[in-house]
């Protein structure tokens, strides 16, 4: 990490030193430590630790199987900048906690790693907005304790800096990005409830604010903005998966019900895509089955429609747009706390 290595580049935001980011990430760890054994996200403390095979590369038809994560994870999170794809954070095999940023090149096929994430988390989520990545609070290290950090990356200087933290700290909440602010919305808050807490964050003046909240209380969910509107759906409340589908309106700062989306999942990644919005993977704690299904929900005619599904199924998966194609990346193949390297590659 160059420099002085977590800096706020810039005047906007604030700086935290080195000195303050390890008081702030040795006042976690031990929050972690005596909270260890108080895992409360619903099922997915088994201790089970699967790596899924590694499908050949190739395929046909729309979905094609790319070179895979050099690290197995799950509940990661991913992002696309600069017709690059960013998976970071997550757990990796064994429980151990991935702070590992992995980047991946769609014209060459190829990852490389950049500086890791100052904190390590799980359960994040992940935006880009001019030219900088933000890891939005997630469950610190390998615990499930939610933490409020907003960690921003710089491609171009590799370094890591601080945001203002969220008013509240969560995990498997969802993000999405609607004119150039990042929406953080929905999860577990540090009590350990679920919330439909709703907040967005300016990159501009480094700022929070609270807005109208989820009107469904779901985590494990997923979002995307498409024009003034972010689309929520599926996720869980109390360990039952929802067919819920939100929709906000940013101009009104007003909720609606969309139609319900078809298969009931949680764990679940999202994109929009020329003007659609993208479902992918999850699971299912009750049966511990995966989804490799594929859904897309058309503003247009306001209903949804089964796609090719994925070649792999997977929960705690990322999703990401280069160009007309869809990246999704990492995430389990079993139920739980399960492993996968899986880059595959959908062109609707």
């Amino acid at each position: 990490m160059s420099g002085d290595g977590w800096q706020a580049p810039g005047e906007r935001r604030n700086v935290m030193g080195v000195k303050g980011l390890y008081d702030t990430m040795y006042r976690l760890a031990l929050l972690g430590l005596v909270l260890a054994t108080q895992i409360a996200c619903n099922g997915d403390s088994s201790n089970r630790s699967t790596t899924g095979p590694t499908p050949p590369p190739g395929g046909s038809g729309p979905w094609e199987v790319l070179q895979s994560m050099t690290n197995a994870r799950t509940e990661n999170s991913a992002a696309a900048l600069g017709g690059q794809i960013y998976v970071a954070g997550g757990f990796g095999p064994g429980r151990t906690a991935s702070s590992t940023v992995e980047r991946y090149d769609p014209s060459t096929d190829r990852w490389t790693t950049v500086t890791e994430l100052p904190a390590s988390v799980n359960h994040a989520g992940m935006a880009a907005v001019g030219g900088l990545l933000y890891v939005v609070g997630g469950y610190f290290g390998t615990s499930f304790n939610p933490i409020n950090l907003v960690q921003i990356y710089d491609p171009v200087a590799d370094a890591w800096s601080a945001g203002a933290p969220m008013g509240t700290s969560r995990g498997a909440l969802a993000v999405a990005v609607v004119n150039n602010k990042v929406h953080a919305i929905g999860g577990v808050d540090a009590a350990g409830q679920t919330v439909g807490t709703h907040d967005v964050y300016d990159p501009v003046t480094n700022s929070w604010e609270s807005l109208a909240p989820l009107p469904t209380v779901r985590e494990h969910i997923a979002a995307a903005g498409i024009g003034n509107n972010i689309y929520v759906a599926a996720g869980r409340f109390g360990g039952q998966n929802r067919t819920t589908f939100e929709i906000y309106d940013v101009v009104n700062d007003r909720w609606s019900a969309g139609p319900p989306v078809p298969t009931a999942r949680s764990g679940v990644a999202a994109v929009a895509l020329n003007n659609r919005f993208y479902l992918f993977g999850g699971e299912d704690l009750q049966s511990t089955n995966t989804f490799s299904t594929n859904e897309r929900f058309d503003p247009a005619t306001n209903r949804w429609e089964q796609l090719e599904p994925m070649p792999t199924a997977r929960h705690g998966l990322g999703a990401a747009v280069v160009d007309n194609s869809i990246y999704v990346v990492g995430g389990g193949p079993q139920a739980g706390l399960t492993f996968g390297r899986a880059n595959e590659r959908f062109t609707p």
